[in-house]
């Protein structure tokens, strides 16, 4: 991306320590923060805020992942899809996948936002056969191998 991401980070998530920057040179996500403290039991899920309004570009989209750290904890993030249409704030559906209850406090790094391209057109063929053929083809689930 040529363009810098827009952004506008709300006062008060700033004020819990968050911050919203260009990921570190080598690395592939900006890094979010929890603007409230969150608690979430075992076997369950939390909305989390972050404070944060992002105008991701058309033809791109954001896509929310772990950070390692956070799913070595058993947190894990869920529908973690943000279209470039969307401006409200972004906010991140945690689990707990532990059999500890878990405490996330305002201001901590606790999810990646890798921005990629994605494709917005679709063309519909007549036949399964004009997608072609590949090497695996509709070989599934295991079909590459075990490991």
């Amino acid at each position: 991306m040529n363009v810098p991401l827009q952004f506008y980070l709300d006062p008060a998530a700033k004020e819990q320590g968050c911050a919203f920057a260009a990921p570190r040179n080598g690395d592939a996500g900006f890094d979010l923060y929890a603007a409230q403290p969150v608690s979430i039991p075992p076997g369950s899920q939390a909305l989390v805020p972050t404070g944060l309004y992002i105008a991701i570009p058309e033809q791109w989209v954001g896509v929310v992942k772990d950070r390692s750290s956070m799913a070595l904890k058993s947190i894990r993030t869920h529908a973690g899809v943000i279209d470039a249409g969307y401006r409200g704030e972004v906010k991140i559906v945690l689990s707990n996948a532990g059999a500890e209850p878990y405490q996330l406090q305002a201001g901590d790094k606790f999810a990646q936002l890798l921005l990629l391209p994605c494709l917005t057109l679709a063309e519909e063929v007549l036949s399964v056969e004009e997608l072609g053929s590949t090497e695996r083809g509709a070989g599934g689930f295991g079909s590459t191998g075990s490991n």
